[in-house]
């Protein structure tokens, strides 16, 4: 499995890139791994704010359904509509092309409360 070390991570296995005051958000390797093949991923179009701890979408796995929960607080700024086609990516590449949305950060200390690679690893028992 691969864990970015430049990657902040969640209890709820989301990760968060950070550039500038622009969060890109995802779901980790591990939880791609655990929830096996995507088939869908559901996130509003009209999405238009995020907040720290609340689900922003769901993903849709052959044998389960998972909330997507934001990392941090935020206006979304771009929502990665390649899902709609090509779902799998998810699982195929993560950290690349499987990123769900992107904010702008509204509460940058909230990234205090967030797990850094070693942490994140300690969670899965690594």
């Amino acid at each position: 499995m691969n864990f970015p070390e430049n990657l902040k991570y969640t209890h709820d296995h989301e990760w968060l890139k950070v550039e500038g005051n622009i969060g890109t958000i995802g779901v980790s390797d591990h939880a791609q791994g655990e929830l096996g093949d995507v088939v869908y991923v559901d996130i509003a179009s009209d999405l238009a704010e995020v907040t720290k701890g609340e689900a922003f979408g769901t993903i849709e796995a052959v044998k389960t359904v998972s909330d997507i929960y934001a990392p941090v607080s935020g206006k979304v700024i771009e929502i990665n509509s390649g899902l709609n086609d090509n779902p799998e990516i998810v699982n195929q590449d993560p950290y690349g092309g499987g990123w769900m949305i992107k904010v702008e950060l509204s509460n940058p200390s909230e990234l205090s409360d967030l797990l850094d690679v070693a942490a994140y690893l300690e969670l899965l028992g690594h």
